[in-house]
């Protein structure tokens, strides 16, 4: 069976120049989803590598649409390796059932985490010297007016911590600073 795995990393990215590279490969079944790549918990590509049999061909547009770090690219061809499935890239024009299919993989993978690695750390270079030279304070602390009213439904058990950051209109990780601070300072900390 043929089988694609198309992925965006974003709602409003668009997935149609995969899938009009794909469609050539005769595919049986499609998956497709619009999220990170930062690891391998992905609902479709769990799906994917599950249902997948020996025998089966798995197309993939390039290498990052399935995986970032060359750990988890690496981790996913051995599983498909191990289950008797192939792997193919149009991009990289890679087919892992071959040798040098399977060194080419390896090597490719290695320069594509080499170079996220290089990245991130040349934009934490820039912000470290953007924020010596004051030209950078990072992101303003959230000002939320009725966090103390808020707080006490969430204590009283009106609100769960879902209902309580969609109040106050931040994100779960930041509606975990404000709790911590807050308790701090209540605490005398």
């Amino acid at each position: 069976m043929n089988i694609a795995y198309v992925r965006v990393s974003t709602v409003e990215q668009n997935e149609g120049r995969q899938i009009a590279a794909l469609e050539k490969r005769n595919i049986d079944k499609w998956y497709k989803e619009k999220v990170s790549a930062k690891d391998t918990n992905r609902p479709q590509l769990k799906e994917m590598l599950e249902f997948a049999r020996e025998g089966d061909t798995i197309f993939i547009h390039d290498f990052s649409r399935l995986a970032r770090s060359t750990k988890d690219l690496l981790d996913i061809v051995e599983l498909l390796n191990k289950k008797g499935v192939h792997l193919v890239s149009n991009k990289e024009n890679i087919d892992t059932s071959t040798a040098t299919g399977k060194l080419m993989l390896t090597m490719i993978g290695a320069i594509a985490e080499f170079e996220r690695t290089n990245l991130l750390e040349r934009q934490r270079e820039g912000i470290a010297l953007a924020v010596k030279e004051g030209k950078y304070k990072g992101r303003r602390a959230a000002q939320i007016d009725n966090f103390e009213s808020e707080y006490q439904r969430y204590k009283n058990r009106e609100l769960n911590k879902v209902q309580l950051a969609a109040a106050l209109g931040v994100s779960r990780p930041t509606l975990d600073k404000l709790i911590k601070k807050y308790e701090e300072g209540q605490r005398g900390d």
